[in-house]
């Protein structure tokens, strides 16, 4: 029988995570201020010259709150919060700024235990994302500005940053990385797959499946675990080709597209929000229900699919089955929809 305290500490730096750092600027927004800068209820987008104003607008008008986020961010910090011990399960790369929000983003990792190991620089500021709340819908706008700037040789390659890499079992990398630093993913990619450790990318948004396909097929070969919801996914089957909008259906074709690792087979999870996640299983395909809430008890839903992962990749990395992974994330979700942003209480209450 292992020593718990010698489990414990094998499981330290075994998740893997890097992307885009940002402090998210949270509002509870109208209508008229979603259409001045014409933005869609529900959409995910990178902010434009036209957005610029918004960012200041959004703090002058609207009660703001600031999370740490960003999407690999979020899904690791839940992923330590669901774990508890020990701390510094995950690991984090990405790169800000030399400044109080960089700062802000530092603190907030610690609190949350997570292992941050930030690359700073001081041409660009932190990157920020506005998350413009209305009803249960919401729409984010995010200026990368730092997050942009990470550099492969800068700082992945460096032979302390890299031993992390090597020490981990699962990665995690969100697909909006894709327009920041392909080199890196790749390097991460194939490092796991060559070593039969676990590699997972999430869609993002729509528009990384539309905008940046050539890189996210790069990518692919190497993917033994492809998130994403139900809208990434359509516009993922529209761009393939897949000639089908059933989710199921895509997900089977998602899982049969070529892979270099033969020795797992690829798993496709599809959320799609209150109804049912969708998992690929050998030939066959699962649908497993959410968790019931209700409709009063829901804050805001902006973070809940990177929370979904967070639980889901929790257990993945103590070599759960995916059922217990799927109600993982479920649970995780299920608790971050009743927070604000992609904030959660002291302790999870998940068995």
């Amino acid at each position: 029988m292992k020593s718990p305290l010698r489990q414990k500490k094998k499981i330290q730096n075994a998740l893997f995570g890097m992307g885009n750092p940002l402090l998210d600027i949270c509002a509870v927004v109208d209508k008229d201020f979603l259409d001045k800068y014409g933005l869609k209820p529900n959409d995910q987008i990178l902010a434009e010259e036209k957005h610029k104003e918004m960012f200041e607008e959004i703090v002058k008008k609207f009660k703001v709150e600031y999370h740490a986020g960003g999407a690999t961010q979020n899904s690791v910090k839940v992923a330590q919060w669901m774990i508890q011990e020990p701390h510094k399960v995950a690991t984090f790369f990405g790169c800000i700024g030399k400044d109080k929000f960089g700062k802000i983003l530092k603190e907030k990792a610690e609190e949350a235990h997570v292992d941050a190991h930030y690359y700073e620089q001081s041409q660009e500021p932190t990157g920020t994302c506005a998350a413009c709340i209305t009803g249960d819908n919401r729409s984010l706008i995010a200026n990368l500005a730092a997050a942009n700037c990470y550099k492969k040789e800068k700082h992945l390659d460096l032979a302390e940053n890299w031993k992390l890499v090597e020490k981990a079992q699962v990665y995690y990398i969100a697909g909006f990385f894709l327009t920041v630093s392909l080199e890196s993913i790749l390097k991460v990619a194939k490092h796991a797959s060559q070593n039969n450790k676990i590699f997972c990318l999430n869609l993002s948004a729509p528009f990384i499946c539309e905008f940046f396909k050539e890189a996210l097929m790069k990518v692919m070969p190497y993917v033994d675990i492809l998130f994403g919801n139900e809208t990434e996914a359509a516009t993922f089957a529209r761009e393939q080709g897949f000639e089908t909008e059933d989710i199921e259906e895509i997900a089977k074709k998602a899982q049969s597209l070529p892979k270099e690792n033969k020795k797992r087979q690829r798993i496709v999870v599809f959320t799609q929000g209150k109804e049912g996640t969708v998992m690929t299983k050998g030939d066959k395909v699962e649908t497993f229900p959410v968790l019931e809430i209700d409709q009063s008890e829901m804050v805001d839903t902006n973070g809940a699919g990177d929370a979904f992962v967070g639980g889901f990749l929790s257990q993945l990395v103590q070599d759960k089955t995916f059922e217990q992974c799927i109600r993982a994330g479920h649970y995780a979700a299920n608790v971050i929809i009743r927070h604000a942003g992609c904030t959660f209480p002291e302790k999870p209450d998940f068995h």
